[in-house]
Order: C-alpha cells, then structure tokens, then sequence
C-alpha cells in the first residue's frame, strides 16, 4: 500500500506532535511516526505523570496543616492507588482524544 504524504514528522514529543498538529492545519497531509505513544516520555511517563503525582502531594501538605487555619481535618491519609488512578486518567485524557 503506497500512500503520499507532504510531512513525515518522526517521533511524537513535544515538537514532533505539535508539528504534526501545526502541519495539518495548514492543510498538509501528515504523518507521524513514533515507537511508543505519541507525545512521548514527557506526556506518557515524564513530565505530566509527574505533575499530576506532585499535585496530589501538595493538596495532601494543604490539608495537613489546615489547622493552622482553624479547619480541623483529622486522619488525613494519602491513598496511593487512586494517585495513580487520577495520573493515567490525566494521562489517557491527553492522549487518547
């Protein structure tokens, strides 16, 4: 099967993705190639994993010292497995759309 495309962007990071995206808006026929999943390690296992993950650390400290605050938040406990549950939903949201 031959196909013709105008740009072949390789690999699908941060620059290749945007470049794919830019390319097709200006009416290019595109294709992009990557071994993994496209926007690479930053979105898929870098960059945004890691975000999401910080996040949940830094709502949990919030809470934590709420008393200072006078909110009383007693038995605040970190549940790991839904940190990761929320991680791969923000992961999947930006990939998979």
């Amino acid at each position: 099967m031959n196909q013709h495309f105008d740009v072949l962007v390789i690999g699908g990071g941060p620059g290749g993705y945007v470049a794919a995206i830019r390319a097709a808006q200006l009416g290019k026929k595109v294709a992009l190639v990557d071994k993994e999943r496209p926007g690479g390690v930053c979105l898929n296992w870098g960059c945004i994993p890691t975000k999401a993950m910080l996040r949940s650390a830094e709502v949990l400290e919030t809470v934590r010292g709420a008393g200072e605050f006078g909110v009383l938040a007693d038995d605040v406990r970190l549940d790991y497995s839904t940190v990761l549950q929320r991680k791969d939903r923000i992961v999947r949201t930006l990939t998979d759309q």
